[in-house]
């Protein structure tokens, strides 16, 4: 966790870059610092490794103080994404890669394995491009050779300084696409300078709105989206988008449902659902893994079957889903439940059809203006 208490940044000319800045930067959490030209918020990232120093205040991460640790101990602590990539031209993607661990003096064999296995993270074939020159790769496969490189060392904190904003369009939402995947895997902290809206809704747990050196608000992109704190805040945003955030997966869904066993008989499987009050219920196999949904009308119709051969594939939704996806899909066009699973495909909610739709229909009345 990294926390600023009471951050003042001054220079000598007298500009006061930043004004009492208090932040948590969560562990394992996508932090997006946004707001104009000059606003602060690269300087704020900038303190974290010390390429700055501030004028008052504290920064604690993991509760040590800043100023207590080496700067160059530090920076080899943190990751570093910047906007150019930085790729050293004359070095082959391995060794790019590998800048840090062999500063910190690993092992070869562990430099190799850490190596192809980013590459692998990224979808980028170690025996294709572990000895390729940058010059040899796209924009966006550059800036995923960047992106490894700053997990390379296994920092706990990720600094990403505008880092797809020289990208064409599609590249950019494939890696922005790639960072919220990847972030699944890895949990980092990562404190992700932008200026652009739309990336921060789309990656961020928490957004930062700056202005002046100024914390103008800061919450989850549902929250400012639904409640922007001010004029300032409303205009940044555009008023295209508010409105229009729905709440995230785990708002919508409920921890309370029952799950059967594949094994177990269909009569037994009615009698639960019978007793949930529910026409659907989640298939589980012997390791708890989602495996379909059995419905009561079809069970009924054939109790002497197993279950197996009764429960149909239904689509499911994954925890860390955009709920626009889910629009977009119509997933609820023939559901009357949704299973919502986890990365390891074990059942960790269910979505009524009713709900759903209350939110639906909440959500484009917004989007309507309340009409």
């Amino acid at each position: 966790m990294i926390q600023l208490k009471g951050i003042h940044k001054v220079y000598d000319d007298g500009f006061q870059a930043l004004q009492d800045i208090n932040l948590t930067f969560e562990e394992g959490k996508i932090n997006v610092l946004i707001g104009p030209s000059g606003c602060g918020k690269t300087t704020t990232m900038k303190l974290l490794n010390r390429l700055t120093d501030y004028t008052e205040g504290q920064i604690l991460i993991d509760g040590k103080d800043i100023q207590q640790i080496n700067p160059i101990e530090l920076r080899r602590q943190m990751g570093y994404v910047i906007q150019n990539i930085g790729l050293f031209p004359h070095m082959t993607i391995f060794d790019n890669v590998a800048t840090v661990p062999k500063l910190l003096k690993w092992d070869k064999q562990k430099i190799k394995q850490k190596v192809d296995e980013l590459l692998r993270m990224v979808n980028l074939d170690p025996e294709v491009y572990r000895d390729r020159y940058p010059a040899e790769l796209s924009g966006g496969q550059q800036q995923r050779i960047g992106v490894i490189r700053a997990l390379a060392a296994e920092p706990s904190t990720i600094l990403m300084d505008e880092p797809f904003s020289a990208l064409d369009p599609i590249s950019r939402e494939q890696l922005q696409e790639e960072l919220v995947r990847l972030q699944q895997e890895i949990n980092k902290t990562i404190v992700f300078v932008t200026h652009d809206m739309d990336e921060a809704i789309k990656i961020a747990d928490q957004i930062i709105i700056m202005k002046s050196g100024h914390v103008v608000q800061k919450g989850s992109p549902q929250e400012i989206l639904a409640n922007p704190a001010n004029d300032f805040v409303k205009e940044f945003i555009g008023e295209e988008r508010l409105g229009s955030a729905l709440p995230p997966v785990k708002d919508l869904m409920t921890g309370t449902f029952a799950t059967i066993d594949i094994t177990q008989s269909l009569d037994e499987a009615i009698q639960t659902m019978i007793d949930q009050q529910d026409n659907d219920i989640p298939i589980v196999d012997q390791d708890h893994k989602y495996v379909g949904m059995l419905d009561l009308f079809s069970a009924l119709k054939q109790k002497e079957r197993k279950i197996k051969d009764v429960l149909t594939n239904q689509k499911t939704i994954v925890e860390t889903t955009a709920m626009e996806q889910v629009i977009s899909d119509e997933l609820l066009e023939h559901q009357a439940m949704i299973p919502v699973v986890s990365n390891d495909d074990k059942v960790v909610g269910i979505i009524k059809r009713e709900k759903w739709l209350e939110v639906l229909q909440h959500f484009y009345q917004l989007k309507r203006g309340g009409q």
